[in-house]
């Protein structure tokens, strides 16, 4: 029963729809139901960890029919990779509704059953083993988001939500298209019907068409990471969502993208990565979205924004990793992805908190926060310090496996890299010194440092932060098996030339 994928999987959609039937006029017992069901939601999945052997590959395997006609199976497993995904999101999901018990006052019912359904679409996504039962949950988490967005954001949130749902359905109709191209090349070659992406990485499509298949998925997926220049979307949707919005979206939405990458492009189509005008390609727009995002921080006036932008110069160190095609920067990928999820929506939670006591995210309104909030000042440094990449916390580990891949590429992408990671240091600094020290601003004298319900919100990822950034092996023997199943397709002799 604690392995069911089926019942974890549903089990936060159930919650909603029970909580639909609560009175709207007890808005106590809304907000304690939602974040119970997904508080035991949380220690379901991060409990199955306890279950999972390192030494195997897929588990926890449920297999039925669904569309048989077409080849179509409910088709759910885990490998390490997708086990840590599936417990970040269970973790990071209670988490944004604890923090959203005093943000939300409006339509409390409606937003907390989005959350919940949210829950399920994102979960769902990467516990998936089949490509068409991952398009529906990769294209139905679009639905609550937009709610999300579009009615508890900011001003502009109406723009900000069409924005995201206009460039991410129209990078998931391209996604649809190869996928497709790809499931009928796999019955051209069998005579079967299948959309299991184990039976999809065997169909290993070649020239024109394998191409094909690579641009179109890569244009869904890059949306979705985002990859410049297909990111603009994304700091309009941070600003404007409310806190749980944003954290949902930087800490488990986007590594939908990375996740596609690495689960059905590189394993999909690996004769079409490996060519030197794809690489090139992927270095340099990899490249400039480190680059790039990391100098737009440094312009940034608005605190939400520059952690928004702040994403895209992160994620691009994950897509660096993944197209340097080696254990180290793949492995590194991974795992930076998961540090990516607990630094940056530690961010965004500290951003959210503040906005509940000034109302503004302006970074020139604070200065000395120190003073009166010390205990919000040191987990701000801290979370900051993990986001830069410094020992000794997680940040470190993943960005050094990143860079050392790229520098088995390249040295020139190492280098570029590298600028990246300065240019992460200075922008993060000149945030933290402009709020938490110096003078204490007339506005922020007397404002109360973090409360109970507070620390509870950032302490798990705090813990987490600093458990992987001491101790990281754990994480990497999960990580192994899944990578080497990608280098064996992307690099079937990879081992044998380095053993």
């Amino acid at each position: 029963m604690a392995d069911n994928l089926t019942l974890i999987l549903f089990f936060p959609m159930l919650g909603g729809l029970i909580l639909t039937l609560l009175p709207g006029s007890k808005p106590v017992l809304i907000k304690f139901w939602a974040n119970l069901v997904l508080g035991l939601s949380a220690l379901w999945t991060i409990g199955l960890m306890g279950f999972f052997d390192s030494s195997k590959d897929l588990q926890f395997v449920q297999r039925l029919p669904w569309i048989p006609s077409i080849g179509a199976e409910f088709f759910l497993g885990v490998d390490g990779y997708s086990m840590l995904l599936v417990a970040m999101t269970g973790g990071v999901g209670f988490l944004a509704c604890l923090a959203s018990w005093n943000a939300i006052e409006e339509r409390l019912k409606e937003f907390y059953v989005s959350l919940l359904i949210l829950q399920t679409c994102v979960t769902g996504v990467f516990l998936s083993v089949d490509a068409l039962l991952f398009f529906v949950f990769f294209e139905a988490s679009l639905i609550p988001m937009f709610f999300l967005i579009a009615i508890w954001g900011g001003e502009k949130r109406r723009a900000a939500a069409m924005k995201f749902l206009i460039y991410t359905v129209a990078g998931s109709m391209l996604l649809l298209l190869g996928l497709l191209l790809l499931y009928f090349e796999h019955w051209r070659q069998t005579g079967f019907f299948s959309f299991s992406m184990p039976a999809l990485w065997a169909t290993r499509p070649e020239g024109d068409l394998g191409l094909w298949i690579f641009w179109l998925m890569f244009a869904g997926f890059a949306v979705k990471v985002p990859m410049a220049p297909f990111h603009t979307w994304l700091p309009d949707a941070h600003t404007e969502a409310p806190t749980a919005g944003s954290v949902y979206l930087a800490s488990v939405m986007l590594k939908m993208g990375t996740y596609g990458f690495l689960r059905l492009v590189l394993p999909g189509v690996p004769e079409s990565v490996k060519q030197a005008n794809v690489l090139w390609w992927m270095s340099i727009l990899a490249l400039i979205a480190i680059v790039y995002g990391a100098l737009v921080c440094l312009k940034q006036k608005d605190w939400k924004r520059l952690i928004a932008y702040s994403s895209v110069s992160h994620m691009g160190f994950c897509m660096l990793g993944i197209f340097s095609l080696n254990p180290a920067g793949i492995s590194g990928s991974m795992l930076q992805q998961i540090n990516h999820g607990i630094s940056t929506g530690l961010l965004f939670l500290l951003v959210g908190l503040m906005y509940e006591r000034r109302h503004t995210r302006e970074i020139s309104e604070y200065g000395g926060l120190f003073g009166p909030m010390p205990a919000f000042s040191i987990v701000f440094l801290l979370a900051a310090v993990s986001s830069m990449g410094l020992p000794p916390l997680n940040g470190f580990v993943g960005e050094v496996r990143i860079l050392t891949g790229a520098f088995e590429m390249s040295v020139y992408w190492a280098l570029w890299a590298g600028l990246g990671v300065v240019l992460t240091v200075a922008y993060l600094l000149w945030c933290y010194q402009r709020v938490s020290l110096g003078e204490t601003k007339a506005k922020n004298i007397g404002l109360p440092d973090l409360s109970l319900r507070e620390w509870a919100v950032v302490l798990p990822l705090l813990i987490a932060a600093v458990g992987i950034g001491i101790y990281p092996q754990p994480a990497f023997e999960m990580l192994d098996r899944p990578v080497k199943q990608i280098i064996e397709k992307v690099r079937p002799n990879y081992y044998a030339q380095t053993n």
